[in-house]
């Protein structure tokens, strides 16, 4: 299993951000991966958020060995060959080291969507969306034209230069079983944001079997915050308790304990884990130290 880590962009230091994936490197982590939010969910609009794209670009021209991914893009604020060709170009600029992955967005998205005058349709239109958006990315990956649906028009490239052969990994993120069924159907991966174990050992099987003959990757990602030892990790969740509510999906607990779950979900099917570290700086060097030699 890889390990990777959620890039701190909330944030107007974007020097910041790329010691960050360079210190990522240095340690031994797979990848990095860029949210897409224009500033952060629940907040004021003033609150600053770096763009994921343009971010990556940076991020894999500051790199040599790191994938670099969306996690995820939202498939209804961009369009379809605008997408492909970011992605086509980050892929080839960084020597083949991009993800893809796209989701539908979230009703908490909706603030982003006001502010910055994007469409927000209701969850079932972009539900359709994502899926004729990832058909119609694939279709330029591949070398060949979109025929156009109800909600992508027709695209015909061609993607020049191209990608790596067949194009970046295309994933499809969310949680529920419609997504899970659709991923199993048209992507190379799935990943789901904050899933226990039990629900995402439950939804790889479920994905695996929909998928039958296909190979779709099932992917793990989520906020951690991980102590030295069981001490340091009971003080920080008191501390951060303090500062604001606790998400109900936060996992706690000492870097040895993380690295179980780590095992964990690579025993239950995980290729990739992808951390959102919280707590101090330093928490991916203690996530280092007790989980990369384990993945």
């Amino acid at each position: 299993m890889r390990l990777g880590l959620v890039l701190p962009l909330f944030t107007d230091d974007a020097r910041g951000v790329l010691d960050f994936a360079r210190h990522a490197e240095e340690l031994g982590y797979d990848g990095v991966f860029a949210f897409d939010h224009f500033f952060p969910p629940g907040t004021s609009p003033a609150r600053p958020s770096l763009e994921a794209f343009t971010t990556l670009s940076a991020v894999a021209a500051s790199t040599e060995r790191l994938v670099v991914g969306t996690l995820v893009a939202r498939a209804v604020i961009r369009p379809a060959g605008l997408l492909v060709k970011m992605a086509a170009s980050i892929d080839t600029a960084s020597g083949g080291r991009m993800i893809l992955a796209i989701g539908s967005g979230d009703s908490v998205d909706e603030p982003e969507h006001r502010a910055f005058g994007l469409p927000q349709p209701g969850l079932k239109e972009r539900r359709a969306i994502l899926e004729e958006t990832v058909r119609a990315v694939q279709a330029l990956f591949d070398g060949e034209t979109w025929p156009g649906g109800e909600h992508v028009p027709p695209l015909q490239g061609p993607l020049a230069p191209p990608p790596r052969p067949g194009g970046p990994p295309v994933w499809i993120g969310g949680r529920s079983p419609t997504v899970v069924e659709m991923a199993a159907r048209i992507a190379d991966g799935w990943n789901a944001w904050g899933a226990p174990l039990e629900e995402f050992a439950e939804k790889a099987r479920t994905l695996h079997e929909t998928a039958g003959s296909r190979n779709v990757e099932a992917t793990w990602a989520g906020v951690a915050l991980v102590g030295e030892d069981d001490e340091d990790a009971r003080a920080l969740l008191e501390a951060r308790r303090v500062k604001s509510p606790i998400e109900s999906n936060l996992w706690n607990g000492s870097a040895a304990a993380f690295a179980e779950h780590l095992r964990a979900l690579e025993e239950a099917g995980a290729t990739w884990a992808i951390v959102q570290p919280s707590g101090p700086p330093d928490r991916i060097d203690v996530i280092a130290s007790k989980a990369i030699a384990g993945v």
